[in-house]
């Protein structure tokens, strides 16, 4: 019998909150956008559940896929995740994988066709990263495309619209929305190139080419947090710009503290241990939770 844990560490805990904290934190903006207030957010609750509910089945079936093809590597890499560990059989781990496949695109099917262009595009890119004859996992610039564009593009403009449709009847793609694309896609980079280097032994073996295997753990890290710092940058100058409308003290206030939190961790990262460098991996994974839970908060009318 399949036990809950083993279920909820094949799902990939921190990919089921980043996958939840997107879905709220673009309906949040896209009902702030849209009203400014709670009203049209919360006359939407069911379409908010349905949208949560194919993401995070597109979401299981992206990353049981990946375990399923990666067994011998998370072996040494994972060595924890249920199909390494022979916590969860072969069939069963096929079986988890199909039926969420499936179950995202017919649940993505009885709402606005966005969310179905949003799943299928997710789920088809996922698939070419971990699956044969194209695994796309085995080619450092592909496998960082491959995150980039999913967490980074289609999640936010797809979902962004699907709400948007919900809310108002049409989409408008707002500044608002830019310039969340374009920060998250930075972060879908980061986390494509972080999340490799705690795994340089398993790919070396399995001769899985990535750029911290290329470059070197020290010069991808530097990379990643450089640029994620200059992204809070952009945000702390759009909210002093704004300081005098709206609610730019928001936007600088969440801004500096995501800021401080990265470099005041980063500062003191020791690259020599594994342990170490996932703990900082799972941290700008919880940034990028805070992001979509903070950032809406900005175009909320408090008055």
């Amino acid at each position: 019998m399949l036990r809950p844990q083993v279920l909820w560490r094949f799902a990939r805990p921190h990919t089921v909150y980043g996958t939840s904290a997107s879905v709220v934190g673009l309906y949040l903006l896209a009902g702030f956008v849209a009203a400014g207030s709670l009203q049209p957010v919360l006359s939407a609750l069911p379409q908010l559940v349905w949208a949560w509910a194919a993401c995070l089945a597109a979401n299981v079936y992206i990353v049981g896929l990946n375990q399923l093809t990666d067994i011998e590597i998370d072996r040494i890499n994972k060595p924890h995740l249920p199909l390494a560990a022979g916590s969860l059989g072969w069939r069963q781990g096929v079986g988890i994988v199909v039926g969420c496949g499936v179950a995202s695109v017919l649940l993505a099917m009885a709402g606005i066709p966005y969310l179905l262009l949003t799943v299928l595009l997710s789920n088809g890119i996922g698939t070419a990263y971990s699956l044969p004859p194209l695994r796309l996992k085995r080619f450092p610039l592909a496998a960082s495309a491959c995150i980039y564009s999913v967490r980074g593009l289609i999640v936010n403009l797809g979902l962004y619209s699907h709400f948007q449709q919900v809310m108002q009847g049409r989409v408008e793609l707002s500044a608002a929305i830019v310039w969340l694309t374009g920060f998250m896609s930075i972060f879908g980079l980061v986390i494509a190139l972080f999340k490799d280097i705690p795994d340089m032994e398993g790919d070396r073996q399995f001769a899985i080419a990535t750029f911290s295997l290329r470059f070197g753990p020290e010069r991808i890290s530097r990379f990643c947090i450089g640029i994620l710092a200059f992204c809070y940058l952009g945000f702390i100058g759009v909210g002093i710009s704004f300081l005098l409308a709206g609610n730019g003290l928001w936007l600088l206030v969440s801004h500096v503290l995501g800021l401080g939190i990265l470099l005041g961790y980063g500062v003191h990262l020791d690259l020599s241990r594994r342990e170490a460098i996932v703990g900082y991996y799972q941290l700008i994974w919880k940034l990028f939770y805070l992001e979509y839970l903070l950032y809406p908060w900005a175009f909320f009318s408090f008055f």
